[in-house]
């Protein structure tokens, strides 16, 4: 895993520069900082299994995450019901709490597996009332977040927690009720919570009449079809190492495609396309990497997350109990992240790269 994850980087390390041997405009300084501050998260991943040595190292851990992801989940409860704080986004609606959506559900995802694995290990006294309020306070929190991409993961993730605990032989019939339970209701939440969000896509796709508000507004689902077949162009016109990278987000590069775009999407609003004063971005990290670094930074990519899949499995199977339960989290938020990031691209920084890099460090802890 660590391998793949210094592979990974030098190939990014290498995209700063050789876009600098072609005719574009790249601002490689730029780009060098934010890759850094990238790597700088990376850094989460070792960090995890140097700190967290001692079963009580890891309570205070999981301790403090669960008491930020009830903190947000307050916040995002009051911003839902409509008073106007930390730029809540209006009653009845999916908010931000003091994240921004995306990263308040993937916070919120990333407590509950906290708490179903928890309940799956058959946890008990103020262990178990703690992993209770990380499900209750997961969910909630992940529904108010909204994001559609992170059902994917969610429901993957509590399948494979489920999984191992059988496999194990220590999941009781109510941890298995309490992840097929969360992972319905954080589904039907979300779907309910952006239902108007799935007509415009429907819309889109020609099954419903599409309305004005659709063709003169950004409506979530076409931008991100619209933007995919952007990368997807880029990528077509540098299939092997890239345009370089965060090369997708800079106007000499989309900008050649934005013809095709519009051609191929002529109803959806002007404003959804990127432009010389619009950078939208791909907001789909495995286009992103496509158009970035090419089939060769796709599979590095690939290969990380496999390896880290791959070694959080392995452990989670066969390990010691407490070896396994660091494994089995990590192997949780890792499956988690994957589906978040189908509709994120990269930014330095934002709580969904904590999300991953430390879902890598827990998958190789092994607590005493």
């Amino acid at each position: 895993m660590w391998v793949t994850g210094a592979a990974f980087f030098l190939w990014v390390g290498a995209a700063i520069f050789y876009p600098l041997l072609g005719p574009r405009a790249y601002a490689w300084k730029t780009h060098l900082v934010t890759a850094g501050e990238f790597a700088e998260y990376a850094l989460l991943a070792p960090a995890v299994p140097l700190l967290v040595r001692r079963r009580a190292d890891a309570i205070l851990v999981l301790g403090t995450l669960a008491a930020w992801t009830v903190v947000a989940t307050v916040v995002g409860v009051l911003q839902w019901v409509g008073w106007n704080i930390v730029g809540g986004w209006g009653q009845g609606h999916r908010e931000p709490s003091f994240l921004g959506t995306h990263d308040f559900a993937a916070l919120a995802g990333m407590t509950l597996g906290v708490g179903l694995l928890a309940l799956t290990w058959n946890v008990g006294g103020r262990l178990r009332a703690g992993a209770w309020i990380a499900v209750v306070t997961g969910i909630i929190g992940f529904v108010l977040g909204g994001a559609t991409s992170g059902v994917v993961g969610l429901v993957a993730a509590a399948v494979l927690t489920a999984f191992v605990g059988v496999r194990r032989g220590i999941a009781h019939r109510a941890a298995l009720a309490a992840a097929v339970t969360a992972a319905l209701l954080g589904t039907l939440g979300v779907v309910l919570l952006r239902s108007g969000d799935f007509a415009q896509f429907f819309s889109f796709l020609g099954v419903r009449h599409t309305s004005a508000a659709a063709a003169n507004n950004i409506e979530t689902y076409p931008q991100h079809t619209v933007l995919a077949y952007i990368g997807l162009r880029i990528w077509l016109h540098h299939p092997i190492a890239g345009a370089g990278f965060e090369a997708s987000k800079e106007f000499s590069t989309y900008g050649r495609e934005l013809a095709a775009a519009h051609d191929r999407f002529p109803h959806v609003s002007a404003k959804s396309f990127p432009s010389k004063t619009r950078d939208y971005g791909i907001q789909d990290l495995y286009v992103q990497v496509l158009a970035d670094l090419g089939v060769v930074g796709f599979g590095l990519l690939a290969a990380l997350f496999g390896a880290g899949i791959w070694v959080a499995g392995a452990a989670a199977l066969r390990a010691p109990p407490a070896a396994a339960f660091a494994a089995t989290l990590g192997l949780f938020w890792l499956v988690l992240a994957l589906g978040f990031w189908a509709t994120q691209d990269i930014v330095a920084g934002i709580p969904l790269d904590a999300v991953t890099w430390l879902g890598f460090g827990a998958a190789v802890t092994r607590p005493a």
